[in-house]
């Protein structure tokens, strides 16, 4: 059986042959795309990461696919609905590192918190071992955390805040409420957590049905000051409401891991020399917006990587494998429904 795999760094491509040294397989550093899809048109087995769009047109260029192994928890990148007309299965590794984002999401609270990255880029560039108005941050303890999205991340990170004696608020459409009478917390309707906390994390994976979460209308009822996390996926804000809410002064700073239209971020030099990557003007609107967010003094920004972890990263290698090779023996795990 035929697998190819993308968006695998010439590192990592001997890890996944020595797991898989009975199959065969061939590798390509890039993301699939119309442009290489060809490299997997013999292959009944693709393995992807979030970057690799498939839609129907990847789909139909790969007659032989029977199995698409997405190294990610979350799917949007994926056609799943015509996948499924096709007889197509799809696996995901649906929980990997979720104390990995839970501390990467602390890292960012914290450095907004105490203005971690300000004061180094201070002392990096002044001789002045000294300290100033700016740098001035606040307790954790104390304040309160709206966590909206209760899943195995979610729950890490209410674990995590319990440590730094906050109080917590939770959005959740599945409320575990064994689990909040343990850790002390009551769940909340979306409205009442972002008006009562002071930071706002978002773990929720995306889906049409919440596409722009936080929108102007749910920004403006956030309290004044508020700090907003993103470590989940960047179509559950609206980049225009976030930069409004921003320059109004409700929202003091945000920390986001993710963006809405990152992908376009990352080819942009490839964009603006090619116009015709992009066919809708909302897609350069949306370019310029996360340009806007990334030259904000108070906007930490990082290229997506809560996840990346020496463990987690093993762990998504682990469930990958295991998920082709159970493909493969007719007991197909970990499907995408």
């Amino acid at each position: 059986m035929k697998i190819a795999f993308f968006e695998v760094s010439k590192g990592e491509q001997p890890v996944f042959s020595r797991m898989l040294n009975s199959l065969e397989v061939s590798f390509c550093e890039d993301k699939l795309s119309e442009e290489n899809v060809h490299l997997a048109k013999e292959a009944e087995i693709i393995c992807i990461f979030i970057n690799s769009i498939v839609n129907k047109e990847i789909i139909d260029a790969l007659p032989n696919l029977k199995f698409i192994a997405t190294r990610s928890t979350g799917f949007n990148h994926l056609d799943c609905e015509y996948a499924k007309t096709k007889g197509i299965k799809i696996s995901n590794v649906p929980a990997y590192g979720s104390h990995t984002v839970a501390e990467f999401t602390f890292g960012l609270i914290l450095n907004l918190s105490r203005n971690i990255i300000k004061a180094n880029n201070y002392i990096r560039k002044s001789p002045d071992f000294n300290y100033f108005s700016a740098m001035e941050g606040f307790d954790l303890q104390g304040k309160t955390l709206g966590i909206i999205g209760l899943g195995k991340i979610g729950k890490n990170v209410a674990k995590i805040a319990k440590g730094f004696a906050m109080n917590i608020v939770a959005y959740d459409l599945y409320p575990d409420l064994i689990f909040a009478q343990e850790n002390n917390f009551a769940y909340k309707s979306l409205k009442e957590v972002l008006c009562q906390s002071d930071i706002v994390t978002l773990h929720v994976p995306y889906n049409k049905e919440n596409h722009h979460l936080l929108n102007k209308e749910n920004i403006s009822l956030m309290k004044k000051g508020v700090y907003l996390i993103n470590t989940a996926r960047g179509e559950l804000i609206d980049t225009e409401a976030l930069i409004w809410g921003l320059k109004e002064g409700i929202i003091a700073g945000a920390g986001l891991d993710v963006l809405e239209g990152e992908q376009e971020l990352k080819e942009e030099i490839e964009i603006l020399s090619s116009p015709s990557k992009l066919t809708r003007i909302e897609d350069y609107r949306t370019l310029l917006e996360d340009r806007v967010l990334i030259d904000m003094p108070n906007v930490i920004i990082t290229p997506h990587i809560a996840f990346y972890a020496q463990e987690a990263v093993a762990e998504i290698f682990k469930i990958t494998v295991e998920n082709i090779k159970s493909f493969i023996a007719n007991n197909p795990k970990n499907l995408v429904k």
